[in-house]
């Protein structure tokens, strides 16, 4: 069995004060660890079980198969999330991926506006992402489990706007729980080497 519930890359408490160790505590302990147990007895026995989390959100999706891809595409979209923010976080891109960021967006103000604007106009569950493109980088957000990796793109970074990402936290001020995420925590570092790999792929 290829599939284990990760452990956070850093204390539970290592985001306060903008996300709470109560909220990691929810978040990750429950919520993300649902998904995977429920996933492990998915896929037992099946043609899933021996294959990497991504092959199997993408093989589960093309054949239809709707609650293996849930909880393997929301076990993968989690674990990316947890790399996406940092105790050392906010700051801004260098090198080639804030140039890159400067070429589609204008400046880093206008990227963090655009992303904002996602975030805020997802309506209910989902999630805002950072990518690289064929194009270039965009900003894309996707609804309840769903992820830019079945489209080709190559995500550098994600914040969850679902609910339970932030709430215990901020409530209903989910525009404060972005801002905290684009100046405190947005993880450049983790976006510049997800852009690196993509460039050495492409």
């Amino acid at each position: 069995m290829s599939i284990e519930f990760p452990e956070l890359p850093y204390a539970i408490d290592a985001l306060e004060p903008y996300v709470s160790s109560k909220t990691l505590d929810c978040h990750h302990g429950k919520h993300h660890k649902s998904y995977v147990d429920k996933l492990i007895p998915a896929i037992q026995g099946t043609a899933y079980e021996d294959q990497a989390l991504e092959t199997i959100l993408s093989a589960a999706h093309e054949a239809g198969d709707t609650g293996v891809f849930n909880n393997a595409a929301q076990a993968c979209n989690h674990t990316f999330l947890w790399h996406s923010m940092s105790p050392s976080g906010g700051g801004e891109p260098t090198a080639v991926l804030a140039d890159a960021i400067i070429a589609r967006f204008g400046d880093l103000a206008a990227f963090r506006a655009k992303f904002k604007t996602a975030a805020l106009g997802q309506f209910g569950s989902g999630w805002v992402w950072l990518v690289r493109t064929a194009d270039g980088l965009d900003i894309i957000s996707t609804g309840n489990a769903d992820t830019p990796l079945l489209y080709g793109d190559t995500p550098l970074l994600t914040l969850d706007v679902w609910e339970h990402a932030y709430y215990l936290d901020y409530q209903n001020k989910r525009d404060a729980y972005i801002d905290a995420f684009l100046s405190e925590l947005i993880n450049w570092e983790f976006a510049a080497q997800n852009y690196g790999a993509d460039r050495a792929a492409a």
